[in-house]
This record gives C-alpha cells, sequence and structure tokens, in this order.
C-alpha cells in the first residue's frame, strides 16, 4: 500500500499565503515555510520546482483575496468609483502586505494595474461605464486621474499618513470626480 501524503500542496500553498500574509512575501523562505508547516524543505521542493513557482501560487491567491474583499466591501455610495477608491484604500490598511504584494511589487508579472482592479468581475469596466451613462465625456481619463490620487491615498495608509475617515475620504472623491468630469 502505497504511503499516505501528509505535506500537500494545498497545505504548502495555504500555509506559504498566510507567511506572506501577515510577514510580506519576502520573508517567504523554503526554511521558514518548513518551520510553519513542521518538516524538512524537501516536501515542498517535490511539490513545487522552485520558490518562484510558489510565489506565483501566493500572488494567485492574492489577487482572488482583493477580488473577494471588493466584492464583500460594503458602502453606499452612487458616485462612479468611490466604491472602488475606498475598498482599494481599505485593503491597504486591512492587507497591507498583500497590498504592497499586488500593488507595490515586482511580483505582477505581465499584468497590468487594470486587469488587477477590474478582476474577473469586471469592476473597473463597470465604472467606466456608470460614468459614462452619468454623463462624464472622457470616462477612462477621468478614471486615470481619480486613480492617481486613490492609489496615493492607499499609499499613505501604509506610512501611516492617512488620517481622515471615510466620510471624508467620500467627499474628497466626489469632489474630485465632479472637477475632473
Amino acid at each position: 500500500m502505497a504511503r499516505k501524503e501528509l505535506i500537500t500542496k494545498d497545505k504548502i500553498g495555504e500555509t506559504a499565503f498566510a507567511l506572506a500574509k501577515k510577514e510580506g512575501i519576502e520573508n517567504v523562505t523554503a526554511r521558514k515555510l518548513a518551520a510553519q508547516i513542521g518538516c524538512s524543505t524537501q516536501p515542498i521542493f517535490r511539490v513545487y520546482a522552485n520558490m518562484s513557482e510558489l510565489y506565483a501560487e501566493i500572488y494567485q491567491k492574492a489577487i482572488v483575496n482583493f477580488g473577494d474583499y471588493y466584492e464583500n466591501y460594503k458602502s453606499e455610495v452612487d458616485t462612479p468609483f468611490i466604491h472602488l477608491g475606498l475598498a482599494y484604500i481599505n485593503y491597504a490598511r486591512d492587507e497591507r502586505k498583500l497590498f504592497q504584494l499586488l500593488f507595490q511589487s515586482e511580483y505582477r508579472g505581465d499584468r497590468g494595474l487594470f486587469e488587477l482592479l477590474n478582476g474577473k468581475t469586471a469592476a473597473v469596466s463597470r465604472e467606466i461605464n456608470r460614468a459614462a451613462a452619468a454623463g462624464c465625456q472622457n470616462p477612462s481619463s477621468l478614471f486615470m486621474k481619480i486613480w492617481i490620487f486613490i492609489h496615493g491615498c492607499a499609499c499613505m495608509v501604509l506610512t501611516g499618513d492617512y488620517d481622515l475617515t471615510e466620510e471624508e475620504t467620500i467627499e474628497l472623491l466626489k469632489d474630485i470626480y465632479k472637477s475632473c468630469s
């Protein structure tokens, strides 16, 4: 009878993702991961050819995590782009290490910011369509202008320099939307 595999790919992947979420992907090493799982590094390299392959899996899990966060984020704002912006800013606060991985690291591979934000639910495309329906002449340009501000806010969250309330953030985003649309 074949011996049952105790250290599965799922176990390694989930543990690596949890470690990246807590400490950052730069701290996901084979030794540290093996210590977390309670094994040697051999099972990790039996499943993954190298750490880059594991990092790619962590990155994919982070993309799904952000998509789920966005879809489950609650706000009552009707102005286009603001719900997405609030979710993004709060993701930086709530999932600091995953935010850095997705939006501030070299691990993005061939994915652009638009693709990451748009996700499987076409979040950005929906917002662009909403802005067009509301009378915006160039909603794609508006998205770029407002997104520069939103990304700046999220980066300020990471450095501890962002102290605006959600209400103040909404008002600022509404002002930018109005002035740029």
